[in-house]
């Protein structure tokens, strides 16, 4: 059986979930084994989509004490269903959940997991994984032996297509029996991002902006032109460490690696540890006053100037182009 974790936010599939889903199938079928899924929440909403887009069996512990994700119960919970199950995949989204479950549940199994992939192929029966190294300079293709079993792997979000098909039907739930929690930590708050606004990790366009703007007031025009393209609001690890915006908007090696359609870095200067989080974008346009800055070797597009006086030019005309 191929595994996946159908990773949901109340009841609803993220797309980085439903990119797991489209991939666990792809997978699936070629081998001729069952596609499952693992639904942990305090409810199994989410189990009539993962029927419908494929999944035969649901594995579904459905406890209000597992409403929010905790590493001890969950890592808990996923060990016990591959020890009974005995699964040959097991396919997460690097979310940061994800890369947090992902080690820990191979370290208690004693088993191989390949993290942050963004290709996974079938080669004469074996899944062959791509994966960024050395600060995404190199890209290295992995295997893990053959008689290891699960093979885990997590895939990097926005790095694979999500199906919209609805081939599937009804799907077998089976209620996992919870086992005594042990949990060594409590969730004594959930901040929620605000309504209507994007994660940059789910996003096809974000706008990011860095020290360039000299201030957390200047983020106004940054908002404004993610506004008018429908875009996610990011930023570099220098304006997040100075508390100018929430860690959820870092991007870079110790903030989130995206994959957007359309990256906007305005203000950045793209040193090596923002790359890591941008450059697999599929077009990068750079704003900068900086003609060397580093963020130009990657740009497809490079503005030179001051971004104060083309960033809301950008935001008037893309306005009008909208309207």
């Amino acid at each position: 059986m191929v595994l996946i974790w159908a990773e949901e936010k109340e009841g609803i599939l993220p797309r980085s979930t439903l990119e797991v889903l489209s991939m666990g199938k792809k997978i699936a079928e070629p081998l001729g084994e069952e596609l499952g899924a693992v639904l942990i929440a305090d409810s199994n909403r989410a189990a009539g989509t993962l029927g419908k887009k494929g999944v035969r069996k649901v594995y579904a512990a459905d406890d209000p004490a597992l409403r929010d994700y905790r590493t001890e119960p969950y890592t808990q919970i996923f060990t016990s269903l591959i020890e009974e199950h005995h699964p040959s995949i097991l396919l997460l989204s690097h979310t940061s959940s994800g890369k947090d479950l992902a080690p820990r549940v191979a370290a208690r199994l004693n088993v191989g997991l390949i993290s942050d992939c963004t290709q996974l192929d079938l080669q004469d029966g074996s899944l062959v994984a791509t994966r960024p190294m050395y600060t995404g300079k190199a890209l290295a293709q992995v295997t893990l032996p053959a008689e290891m079993n699960p093979k885990i792997f997590t895939l990097r979000p926005k790095a694979f297509p999500a199906s919209e098909k609805e081939e599937g039907g009804e799907c077998e739930v089976i209620i996992v029996e919870v086992p005594q929690l042990m949990a060594r930590t409590e969730v004594l708050e959930l901040k929620k991002t605000p309504k209507g606004s994007l994660d940059v990790a789910e996003a096809d366009i974000v706008v990011s902006g860095g020290r360039g703007l000299k201030g957390p007031e200047n983020f106004e025009i940054i908002e404004e032109l993610a506004q008018a393209l429908g875009a996610a609001v990011g930023a570099s690890r220098a304006v997040v460490d100075a508390g100018w915006r929430d860690h959820k908007d870092q991007v870079g090696q110790t903030g989130k690696q995206i994959t957007p359609k359309l990256y906007f870095a305005c203000g950045i200067s793209g040193a090596i540890q923002h790359q890591v989080g941008m450059r697999n974008s599929k077009c990068i346009v750079a704003i900068n006053k900086d003609p060397n800055a580093p963020i130009f070797k990657l740009a497809s597009y490079g503005i030179v100037g001051d971004l104060f006086k083309i960033v809301p030019l950008l935001t008037e005309e893309l306005k009008k182009i909208r309207d």
